[in-house]
Protein backbone atom coordinates (compact mmCIF):
# COMPACT_ATOMS: atom_id res chain seq x y z
CA UNK A 1 0.00 0.00 0.00
CA UNK A 2 1.20 3.56 -0.96
CA UNK A 3 1.60 6.90 1.81
CA UNK A 4 0.47 9.88 0.16
CA UNK A 5 2.40 13.03 1.74
CA UNK A 6 2.69 16.90 1.56
CA UNK A 7 6.35 18.23 2.73
CA UNK A 8 6.85 22.24 3.18
CA UNK A 9 9.65 24.36 5.31
CA UNK A 10 8.88 27.91 5.35
CA UNK A 11 8.89 31.39 7.17
CA UNK A 12 6.70 34.22 8.72
CA UNK A 13 7.99 37.20 10.19
CA UNK A 14 5.50 38.72 12.41
CA UNK A 15 7.92 41.55 13.23
CA UNK A 16 8.69 40.98 17.17
CA UNK A 17 9.52 38.40 19.39
CA UNK A 18 6.13 39.07 21.18
CA UNK A 19 4.03 38.64 18.52
CA UNK A 20 5.95 35.52 17.56
CA UNK A 21 5.48 34.20 21.54
CA UNK A 22 1.60 35.03 20.58
CA UNK A 23 1.66 33.34 17.12
CA UNK A 24 1.93 30.54 19.31
CA UNK A 25 -1.68 30.99 20.62
CA UNK A 26 -2.94 31.51 17.20
CA UNK A 27 -1.59 28.17 16.45
CA UNK A 28 -3.27 26.84 19.31
CA UNK A 29 -6.40 27.88 18.54
CA UNK A 30 -6.15 27.09 14.67
CA UNK A 31 -5.01 23.52 16.10
CA UNK A 32 -8.27 23.57 18.40
CA UNK A 33 -10.17 24.22 15.64
CA UNK A 34 -8.35 21.85 13.26
CA UNK A 35 -8.99 18.73 16.10
CA UNK A 36 -12.78 19.77 15.75
CA UNK A 37 -12.79 18.86 12.43
CA UNK A 38 -13.74 15.69 10.90
CA UNK A 39 -11.47 14.08 9.98
CA UNK A 40 -8.93 16.43 11.28
CA UNK A 41 -6.57 17.46 8.67
CA UNK A 42 -2.63 16.83 9.12
CA UNK A 43 -1.81 20.29 9.89
CA UNK A 44 1.80 21.49 10.57
CA UNK A 45 4.57 21.86 13.11
CA UNK A 46 5.30 25.49 14.16
CA UNK A 47 8.34 27.24 16.28
CA UNK A 48 10.09 30.38 16.95
CA UNK A 49 13.65 30.46 15.14
CA UNK A 50 15.94 32.32 17.42
CA UNK A 51 18.59 32.21 15.18
CA UNK A 52 16.66 34.58 12.71
CA UNK A 53 15.98 37.03 15.68
CA UNK A 54 13.43 35.47 17.34
CA UNK A 55 10.61 37.10 14.79
CA UNK A 56 10.38 34.06 12.40
CA UNK A 57 8.29 31.45 12.66
CA UNK A 58 9.14 27.61 10.95
CA UNK A 59 5.96 26.35 9.62
CA UNK A 60 7.02 22.61 8.00
CA UNK A 61 5.49 19.12 8.09
CA UNK A 62 5.91 16.21 10.53
CA UNK A 63 5.97 13.44 7.86
CA UNK A 64 2.94 14.93 6.03
CA UNK A 65 0.81 18.59 6.51
CA UNK A 66 -1.80 21.01 5.33
CA UNK A 67 -0.87 23.44 3.25
CA UNK A 68 -4.28 25.40 3.64
CA UNK A 69 -3.94 25.39 7.27
CA UNK A 70 -0.39 26.97 7.26
CA UNK A 71 -2.69 29.52 4.79
CA UNK A 72 -5.01 30.19 7.08
CA UNK A 73 -2.51 30.31 10.31
CA UNK A 74 -0.31 33.17 8.28
CA UNK A 75 -4.01 34.74 7.29
CA UNK A 76 -4.46 35.04 11.14
CA UNK A 77 -0.96 36.54 11.83
CA UNK A 78 -1.33 38.77 9.47
CA UNK A 79 -4.64 39.98 10.69
CA UNK A 80 -3.56 39.71 14.57
CA UNK A 81 0.17 41.59 13.90
CA UNK A 82 -0.73 43.73 11.23
CA UNK A 83 1.84 42.42 8.60
CA UNK A 84 1.76 44.24 5.17
CA UNK A 85 3.93 42.82 2.04
CA UNK A 86 3.68 39.47 -0.36
CA UNK A 87 4.36 35.81 1.28
CA UNK A 88 4.33 32.57 0.16
CA UNK A 89 5.58 29.11 0.24
CA UNK A 90 5.59 25.25 -1.49
CA UNK A 91 4.79 22.54 -0.82
CA UNK A 92 5.74 19.32 -2.39
CA UNK A 93 3.27 16.05 -3.05
CA UNK A 94 4.89 12.86 -2.66
CA UNK A 95 4.36 8.90 -2.51
CA UNK A 96 5.86 6.22 -0.48
CA UNK A 97 6.29 3.96 -3.77
CA UNK A 98 6.37 4.72 -7.54
CA UNK A 99 2.48 5.74 -8.62
CA UNK A 100 1.68 7.33 -11.96
CA UNK A 101 0.33 10.96 -11.54
CA UNK A 102 1.27 10.28 -7.33
CA UNK A 103 3.67 13.49 -7.17
CA UNK A 104 2.94 17.10 -8.04
CA UNK A 105 3.38 19.93 -5.63
CA UNK A 106 2.31 23.67 -5.81
CA UNK A 107 3.12 27.87 -4.20
CA UNK A 108 1.03 30.04 -2.52
CA UNK A 109 1.16 33.86 -2.75
CA UNK A 110 -0.78 35.59 -0.16
CA UNK A 111 -1.03 39.67 0.28
CA UNK A 112 -0.61 39.86 3.79
CA UNK A 113 -2.21 42.65 4.18
CA UNK A 114 -5.61 42.01 2.87
CA UNK A 115 -5.60 38.13 3.29
CA UNK A 116 -6.26 37.93 -0.65
CA UNK A 117 -4.39 35.04 -2.64
CA UNK A 118 -2.11 36.80 -5.03
CA UNK A 119 -1.48 33.55 -7.29
CA UNK A 120 -1.26 30.06 -6.69
CA UNK A 121 -0.76 26.85 -8.47
CA UNK A 122 -1.22 23.22 -8.38
CA UNK A 123 0.53 20.70 -11.05
CA UNK A 124 -1.70 18.08 -10.19
CA UNK A 125 -3.94 18.12 -13.63
CA UNK A 126 -1.55 20.95 -15.37
CA UNK A 127 0.33 18.03 -16.83
CA UNK A 128 -2.35 16.73 -18.33
CA UNK A 129 -3.81 19.40 -19.60
CA UNK A 130 -0.93 20.81 -21.34
CA UNK A 131 -0.38 17.42 -23.16
CA UNK A 132 -3.83 17.56 -24.47
CA UNK A 133 -3.13 20.72 -25.80
CA UNK A 134 -4.67 22.84 -23.45
CA UNK A 135 -3.05 26.13 -22.11
CA UNK A 136 -0.44 26.16 -19.53
CA UNK A 137 -1.13 29.30 -18.72
CA UNK A 138 -4.35 28.56 -17.50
Amino acid sequence: MANYYTHFSCLLDVGTPDNAAQALDLYNRLSEDNAAEDPPSEGFLLSIQPEHGGTKLWMRDDVTGDPEHVIQFVKRCAAAFGLTGRWGFQYANTCSTARVNAFGGGAHVLDLATGETVAWTYTDGWLATVLDGGDPDA
